[in-house]
């Protein structure tokens, strides 16, 4: 469900920038006759804003008029957000100016819509109800100028309405079809690819032919079998380690992107699921205003649950800017994040799409630069990750660790993945996609609870790529135990599920990846989280070993030596490639003065080994669980807008 909060602009919007204060219409009486180099004569109006004469101020329309070329933008943009005028008054004047009938959609459809087809559209098919012998046109949408242009050609072939009736009607006749495709549309068009597809007989068969097997290798010959498990582990992580140095070493591209234009941008839509989340409505608005880009061209879509009474309040009592949208995720299961995002996607108008969390503040130059970056990459581009980084005011040793992980990942191992081609498991936020890719794969899985790295995989597999942007996302991390752990678990519990979904098919997942994405995908999604299983293994007999007996000291067989080398190896090269990926990042953002804490790296992975245990756990009995991680709980830094 779709709703309009309140117009105007956002509160907490800054007032120091010329170029944000000019993408806002204002009143006649606000400063139009101090810039007349903006106006054009009245006679010169475009096509949209002729209905208007004698209506609206003709100052106003001049500038619109002049706005609107400046921004290669439909003036009926401008006239909406003005609110010199309400959407119902103004239909009527280009209902009487064009000289066809207003379709007040008052009725419902008694034909199946195809919702993003419509609202994308701006058009009604005819026959969609009982007795509509001609398609109703939406205006008010950006398409005003060419329904006008077409009114006398097609008279009264047509009728018209606007793109907010529209809207509301879709969601009101198309409502279970719409709620059915946000908790099962992955499923339904791609069972093989959904994580809620139950595992088939023949996978059952081969899982349990497996574990039998292993069980029989333990009993009749345990030292053997043993010894094969450590070499296959040793080397898997030995890779996983040697991955992690080779982006360390690899070298550090500094890109330079052409600024692109004002007109030259494309409508952006942004996606913000909030649940639970008032106390941070008022920061999420000022930050999403500190964002250098035309108001005009933002679709920001609050996604909101309907049970969550006291988030829908807090965003209906703040003044919004025109280009917020409530839009009211449905009721079915699971409850996740990304079922929320689905539910806003027939809805999104932008070419490009972007996920942020509440809390999130990017920079504000982030949105230009995703577009310069699309634009300087091929087709085939279809998703561009920023990188994230925490800016918890006060320290601790959960966040340090945190800040840590994040400079590693995002500062340099996702880079050298990006430069290599490789598949990149996207981080939660601040993924930028192209609209009409991120909907010919299939959109984000609602029943994965780590649907950003499910997806990264997802478009390698379909044949598309994803780059990086130079520009940070600022996020406050958790900062003690009883929100790491769940949040931690369910991360986990995603990559569990992400890997048993790829692998089901595993020479058809080379085919698509290619050797080298195929070993990228087994070190970073299974990998990791194997590496999180074992590692207690490793530390125990590593202790153990130190213990009772010199460390590597000589043994009474080449196996046994051997045995020691490999945990002392494995485990050691883990934490230095661990290690020095973070140092390197940190290093990278100017944070080293908190690199002490990589001296506590086998404590946190202990941590993280509990938290592994505890998503295998999750993953046997809440499989789709969201474990929602509280936002606004700590203190932030004072680079905030």
């Amino acid at each position: 469900m779709v709703l309009k909060p309140s117009g105007g602009s956002v509160t907490g919007a800054g007032e120091d920038s010329e170029a944000r204060d000019a993408s806002l219409p204002l009143p006649a009486h606000s400063g139009f006759a101090e810039r007349p180099t903006l106006f054009r004569s009245i006679s010169e109006l475009p096509p949209e804003l002729r209905p208007l004469r004698g209506h609206l101020d003709p100052v106003f329309l001049r500038w619109a008029a002049a706005r609107s070329e400046s921004l290669g933008i439909d003036c009926d943009v401008l006239v909406m957000r003005s609110g010199q005028i309400d959407a119902d008054s103004l239909l009527a004047i280009y209902g009487a100016g064009l000289g066809v009938e207003i379709d007040w959609l008052e009725d419902m459809a008694t034909s199946p819509l195809d919702a993003h087809h419509v609202l994308s559209r701006g058009e009604l098919p005819a026959g969609s109800r009982s007795g509509q012998d001609c398609p109703t046109l939406a205006l008010f949408g950006g398409r005003t100028r060419t329904v006008c242009e077409h009114a006398a050609g097609r008279g009264g072939k047509f009728r018209v309405t606007s793109a907010a009736r529209l809207r509301a009607f879709v969601e009101h006749s198309a409502k279970e079809e719409l709620a059915q495709d946000a908790a099962h549309g992955l499923k339904t068009r791609e069972p093989a690819l959904s994580a809620a597809t139950e595992a088939s007989p023949k996978h059952r068969l081969g899982l349990l032919a497996a574990l039998a097997t292993i069980a029989v290798s333990l009993y009749a010959a345990p030292g053997p079998t043993r010894f094969v498990f450590e070499i296959f582990l040793a080397l898997l992580f030995l890779t996983w380690a040697g991955l992690r140095l080779f982006a360390c070493v690899s070298r550090q591209e500094a890109r330079e992107s052409a600024a692109v234009s004002d007109r030259d941008l494309p409508v952006y839509t942004i996606l913000i699921p909030l649940y639970r989340e008032a106390h941070i409505v008022p920061d999420l608005a000022s930050a999403i205003s500190a964002l250098n880009y035309p108001r005009e061209k933002l679709d920001v879509k609050l996604i909101l649950e309907r049970d969550d009474a006291a988030t829908i309040e807090a965003v209906r009592k703040i003044t919004l800017d025109p280009c917020f949208e409530i839009v009211l995720a449905p009721e079915l299961a699971p409850r996740t994040k990304p079922k929320a995002l689905r539910a806003a996607m027939p809805f999104a108008r932008g070419e490009y799409v972007v996920v942020y969390d509440a809390e999130d503040r990017p920079e504000p130059d982030q949105l230009r630069d995703a577009v310069a970056r699309f634009r300087e990459g091929d087709d085939k581009l279809a998703c561009v990750q920023a990188k994230l980084a925490v800016d918890n005011l006060y320290p601790s040793f959960l966040s340090d660790h945190f800040r840590a992980e994040y400079a590693g990942l995002f500062d340099v191992l996702l880079p050298a993945l990006a430069r290599l081609g490789l598949p990149i498991p996207l981080g939660g936020t601040s993924n930028h996609f192209r609209a009409s890719i991120l909907r010919e794969i299939g959109a984000w899985d609602p029943h994965n609870v780590t649907e950003d790295a499910d997806l990264g995989v997802r478009l390698a597999r379909f044949g598309y790529s994803t780059g990086v942007v130079d520009s940070t996302t600022w996020e406050e991390a958790p900062a003690r135990l009883g929100a790491w752990l769940p949040q931690r678990t369910r991360w986990m519990k995603g990559w569990l599920q992400t890997y048993i979904v790829h692998m089901r098919d595993p020479l058809l997942l080379w085919r698509q990846l290619g050797w080298r994405g195929f070993l990228c995908f087994q070190l970073l999604i299974g990998g990791s989280v194997l590496a999180a299983l074992i590692h207690p293994v490793f530390a125990v007999l590593l202790l153990a070993d130190s213990a009772w007996g010199p460390l590597l000291a000589l043994a009474d067989t080449p196996t046994q030596w051997t045995h020691k080398a490999l945990i002392f190896t494995t485990l050691v090269s883990g934490y230095i490639a661990s290690g020095l990926l973070a140092f390197t990042g940190m290093k990278r953002r100017g944070s080293l003065a908190s690199a002490w804490v990589l001296l506590l790296l086998p404590v946190y992975w202990l941590l993280l080994s509990a938290a592994a245990w505890r998503a295998v756990w999750k993953l046997a009995s809440a499989p789709h669980q969201w474990e929602k991680t509280a936002h606004g709980v700590v203190r932030r830094s004072s680079r905030n807008p």
